[in-house]
């Protein structure tokens, strides 16, 4: 994943969660606001309640390659901030693979199969 498709600005993060719409369950929390961009954007969030920095930096690992396995089915000219909660931390890679298409399908993001 290149630099251009991260938010990595706080004023990018706030105009997300202001004027973007949020979907969650369990683990995850996503919120996506469409933009005129060619390609999608990310942004990820994992507070130190989740756990230590190992597992901080590994819940994001999996949030990186599971969007870099969904990304010709995403909507393209998206942003999306995904937020990760506390239960997110006891979940594998394919756990998480799968909790994170729920929503994405939820956020109507990704086409139901």
């Amino acid at each position: 994943m290149n630099k251009s498709q991260r938010i990595k600005k706080n004023k990018e993060f706030q105009t997300v969660f202001k004027k973007g719409k949020s979907f969650a369950n369990r683990q995850f929390i996503v919120y996506v606001l469409k933009s005129d961009q060619p390609e999608f954007r990310i942004g990820l969030s994992v507070s130190k309640k989740v756990g230590n920095a190992v597992t901080r930096n590994r819940i994001k690992r999996y949030i990186r390659q599971i969007f870099l396995e969904l990304g010709q089915d995403l909507l393209p000219n998206a942003d999306y901030v995904i937020i990760a909660r506390q239960q997110a931390a006891n979940l594998d890679f394919h756990e998480s693979k799968k909790s994170l298409e729920h929503v994405l399908k939820i956020a109507r993001a990704l086409p139901k199969k």
